[in-house]
């Protein structure tokens, strides 16, 4: 199939379509901006920073990102209080036209609850409407690069290419070999999101502090009843974490510009923070007690924040303590991370949750839903010491679909449903699996299994260079060398794939974004198989979730543009 340039219909300034949005040329004049944002704010030029937000939030490109985002994620569905959602294409051009400054009102929050992982408390999340959810996506374009370049440098929680893998490894570095600190302050902010102080955001966050007062103050409905908001920041904001972690950087360096003025620190403090869960190491109780945790309460206090006096304490570390679902503790002088008991449970009951509800669910079905569920679960614990708990876990979920196997089948015996659904695959029996059809390529039935936990590799993650800011030109090469790596990894074995996707230069060819496992992929062809199309390499392209959607829509020609970013 022969066509234009996809994505090439019409300047991106003067799209008539949505489809016809240069999406490329919108990347690079927003990734243009951001890198002079970067820039001045490490020059200290403020006022320039204060310019260069306000072109980027009134650019066609800036607005038409983040259109793009809210009606791409997963709460595009999800309206706010007036109803409304962008289904369609023009809806979506005549909102980008739509984000304009002056004249501009939120509406208040659709609030409901959800549980906590714990189940026994229910958390308050805030649904704005989609025109403010693409303002905040919009303004966050332009504060994200002044976040990411003053951020602290242990801060790894909603913060761009970081992740709770790289906090685990920091808390192997920092604690890990013999001379390291024995001593961890467990902190718990009470309420974070609710109880940040308005006054202060507005005064200290770099952004237009009218839009901002505005969101602050805007309120939320509640059973139809109007309740105003005189603290905190909503959570289900898009803009919602950025500014909580703005409020909670320069924690870190005030503890550094205290304990660490020379190179052999006795104090052995450090902070290790993912969003508002945060540790401090420390050589001694007594260094915790009385010096680290006055200042941290001065800090906290300061922002209209408090510690929770019943989730606070310091632990030793050979009791062992609890972080983002990992437990860390030493057994005897040596550091031991592994998947928390109470992440085991809870993961366990809900999977057992979904195998009860699915009774009547034919077994393809079930399996759909269930690996998913296992292999994310397996996947963020693949980097810590958790072989065996794997072993375990895979033992409990058999155990669970052998009694769902059974019920299903009261007056037939146990070698009947054995047949019916397990397997034997090469040298791994009691497989549970059922066969989906035949195959397009040999014309066998294909065998669909349940992913096995016990079968995922550990590897140890590498973790991301503190200082490391991905809107800073100057670190391109390297944050487009690790998201490489960890793409070619999740992509091992499947050489097909790997071979399209360096031909591609790693990138999608209708964005000239780089294609990453968190980006995720599509194949498409070029001649549809309807038209005669194969699946040989010559015929695919491998492209982003939404720009594959776009060239659906179109069905243009995917080609290699004529420039790169």
């Amino acid at each position: 199939m022969t066509g234009q340039k996809f994505g090439t219909g019409a300047s991106s300034d003067l799209a008539i379509h949505w489809h016809g949005i240069d999406w490329a040329r919108c990347y690079r004049e927003v990734r243009r901006l951001q890198a002079r944002i970067v820039k001045a704010t490490q020059d200290g030029k403020r006022g320039k920073v204060k310019a260069l937000q306000w072109l980027l939030t009134h650019s066609f490109s800036g607005k038409a990102l983040a259109v793009r985002r809210v009606t791409e994620n997963q709460g595009k569905r999800t309206p706010g209080v007036d109803g409304i959602t962008w289904s369609t294409p023009k809806s979506r051009l005549e909102a980008v036209s739509s984000l304009k400054r002056r004249g501009y009102q939120p509406r208040p929050l659709r609030r409901i609850y959800i549980p906590k992982a714990d189940g026994t408390k229910m958390r308050p999340l805030g649904i704005p409407c989609m025109v403010d959810r693409a303002q905040q996506a919009l303004y966050l374009l332009a504060l994200e690069p002044v976040a990411e370049t003053e951020a602290d440098p242990n801060s790894y929680g909603f913060r761009v290419s970081r992740s709770a893998a790289d906090a685990i490894e920091q808390c192997f570095i920092a604690l890990g070999r013999p001379e390291c600190a024995r001593w961890i302050l467990e902190a718990d902010i009470r309420s974070c999101f609710d109880e940040i102080s308005h006054d202060w955001l507005v005064a200290h966050i770099p952004m237009d502090k009218a839009i901002l007062l505005r969101w602050l103050k805007a309120g939320y409905l509640h059973n139809h009843v109007f309740h105003a908001t005189e603290a905190g920041t909503p959570q289900g904001g898009i803009i919602s974490p950025t500014l909580m972690n703005m409020t909670l950087d320069g924690l870190e360096r005030m503890l550094l510009s205290k304990f660490r003025k020379h190179v052999r620190d006795a104090s052995k403090v450090n902070l290790i923070r993912y969003a508002d869960d945060f540790i401090i190491t420390g050589a001694t109780k007594d260094v915790l007690v009385n010096e680290v945790r006055p200042m941290v309460e001065q800090f906290l206090a300061q922002r209209g924040l408090s510690l929770s006096p019943g989730k606070t304490r310091i632990t030793h570390i050979d009791e062992g303590f609890n972080f983002l679902g990992m437990n860390v503790r030493k057994y005897g002088g040596k550091l031991l991370i592994k998947p928390a008991r109470k992440s085991i449970q809870r993961f366990l009951r809900k999977l057992r949750g979904v195998v009860k509800g699915s009774a009547a669910l034919r077994q393809d079905l079930l399996i759909r839903v269930l690996n998913p569920l296992i292999r994310g679960w397996a996947n963020y614990h693949s980097h810590v010491v958790a072989k065996q708990i794997f072993s375990a876990v895979g033992h409990a979920i058999w155990q669970c679909l052998w009694r769902w196997a059974r019920r299903r089948h009261p007056n037939k015996g146990a070698r009947w449903v054995q047949r019916k659904y397990f397997w034997t695959v090469g040298a791994q029996r009691w497989v549970f699996g059922t066969t989906t059809g035949k195959t397009l390529s040999t014309g066998k039935p294909e065998l669909l299994t349940l992913y096995d936990i016990a079968s995922t590799p550990i590897r140890r993650h590498r973790k991301i260079q503190a200082v490391a800011n991905p809107f800073d030109p100057q670190w391109e090469s390297y944050f487009e060398a690790r998201l490489g790596n960890i793409m070619a990894d999740s992509l091992k074995g499947r050489t097909r794939l790997i071979r399209l996707w360096l031909a591609q230069d790693r990138a999608c060819p209708v964005c000239c974004q780089m294609i990453t496992k968190s980006s995720g992929w599509r194949l498409f062809h070029e001649i549809r198989k309807i038209d005669g199309g194969t699946d040989a390499v010559g015929n695919l392209k491998m492209l982003h979730p939404d720009c594959h959607r776009n060239a659906r829509a179109l069905r243009h020609s995917v080609v290699e543009p004529a420039y790169s970013l």
